[in-house]
């Protein structure tokens, strides 16, 4: 990192055209170097080139005047989000917010960008460096070299902060992903010290976390999950004045610009336990796949109220209706054909009626998809989604097809063939 923060190092980065690919990037390399430049100051800028690339998926055009470390984009927040974030703590009427982990700076450029104070902190020396080239365009937004947990126990004494944001390192010393906020640095206890020091804290989180994280802390909090276009991005926990009063659980469905750039709520007012079918008789005209963000806050039942509908299982995320419904809280598909899962009749209703195409989706069931797809061996002009799931109790097979109205955007579709068991299948 050290020669891009030198003049000609910098100039160097800001004259690179845009990276279009590794080959492209390995010829200019080449070039620059022939021509007299450094090589350590070349792999540096080659380097910043492709992260730059990447990182437009979380920064969008701002990314191309920023500096990146690749641990640093991988656990960033996309700015669609960090924007939300900012907006709890400005709304909460907080004016300096100290960014305990700040990584690259993604949430505190977010948050200065909204006129708040910030108090950027990462122990890591490149990671700092290049949080304060992020961070240059704001003159009150500070970066401090600095352990988090030796911050930690200054917070508060002198009300120089009001509000405080971390994101721990969720990854250990070999690499690996660490789910449990216990494990995670620093620990889940050093995160409710915070809180209780500073009122208004929030805390990045696994996906993964449960429900009730915050239980038994004896403080106010409210768990959201987030979504981007489908994929559920964080889990966040707020606590004191960030945190909605009465409202433990949340979902946040984004939609990128590409979508349509749309934010909706939802949360656990008045949620109820939906009604499950009886029996495969009782799947009606429609099938919901709710969102992964409303599957990991335990609000499938506000899909199900929404649209009418019923689950198809007392333990399986999928609310089947006769009414269509659009909401970027679900994807509709229209249901065709409803039969017991078997293999051998399967291949022969899906040839009989010309499907040789499918996207699988599948929760509550044990079929593996690649292999299901080569003992499928299709033929035919069709296209057709299978759903792979209990209906009241037993395995079946929804035969469905994908369901667009012309007043919204088609949503985003998850990944295909993809086993959609997101933590729990569903709950209240």
């Amino acid at each position: 990192m050290a020669p891009l923060l030198r003049p000609e190092g910098w100039a160097l980065l800001e004259a690179l055209p845009p990276y279009t690919g590794p080959d492209a990037a390995m010829a200019l390399g080449e070039r620059l170097r022939a021509e007299g430049a450094e090589p350590q100051l070349v792999a540096a800028a080659m380097t910043q080139s492709r992260l730059r690339a990447k990182g437009e998926a979380k920064f969008g055009p701002f990314a191309a005047g920023m500096l990146f470390t690749a641990e640093g984009l991988e656990q960033a927040t996309r700015l669609q989000v960090a924007a939300h974030h900012a907006r709890r703590f400005r709304d909460a009427g907080c004016t300096r917010v100290a960014d305990l982990g700040c990584g690259i700076g993604g949430d505190a450029m977010a948050l200065a960008s909204l006129g708040l104070g910030v108090l950027a902190v990462d122990r890591d020396e490149a990671t700092a460096a290049v949080a304060t080239v992020n961070l240059r365009h704001w003159p009150e937004a500070q970066v401090h070299r600095a352990d988090v947990l030796d911050v930690v126990a200054e917070l508060g004494r002198d009300g120089s902060v009001d509000g405080a944001w971390l994101d721990p390192a969720r990854r250990n010393a070999s690499g690996r992903r660490v789910l449990d906020p216990h494990h995670a640095s620093p620990p889940w206890s050093a995160v409710l010290d915070v809180a209780r020091r500073v009122p208004a804290t929030g805390v990045k989180l696994a996906p993964g976390v449960p429900r009730d994280v915050a239980a038994g802390s004896g403080l106010a909090a409210e768990v959201q999950w987030v979504s981007v276009d489908g994929d559920v991005v964080e889990a966040a926990c707020w606590f004191g004045p960030l945190a909605r009063p009465g409202r433990a659980a949340t979902a946040l469905v984004l939609r990128s610009a590409e979508h349509g750039g749309t934010a909706t709520l939802v949360d656990d007012e008045g949620l109820e336990v939906p009604p499950a079918i009886g029996s495969p008789d009782g799947v009606g005209a429609y099938l919901y796949d709710p969102d992964g963000a409303v599957v990991r806050s335990g609000l499938v039942g506000q899909v199900a109220a929404l649209v009418g509908g019923s689950l198809l299982d007392p333990s399986i995320a999928y609310v089947t209706s006769d009414r269509l419904v659009t909401t970027p809280l679900a994807r509709a598909l229209a249901v065709e054909e409803v039969w017991p899962f078997g293999l051998k009749a399967l291949r022969t209703r899906l040839r009989d009626r010309g499907v040789g195409a499918v996207e699988v989706l599948k929760r509550g069931s044990a079929v593996d998809v690649e292999q299901l797809r080569r003992s499928l061996r299709l033929e035919g002009p069709r296209q057709a989604t299978l759903v792979l799931t209990r209906v009241a109790g037993r395995q079946h097979v929804l035969l469905c097809r994908p369901v667009t109205t012309p007043s919204a955007p088609t949503p985003p579709r998850p990944s295909p063939d993809r086993d959609q068991n997101p933590g729990p299948e569903t709950a209240p």
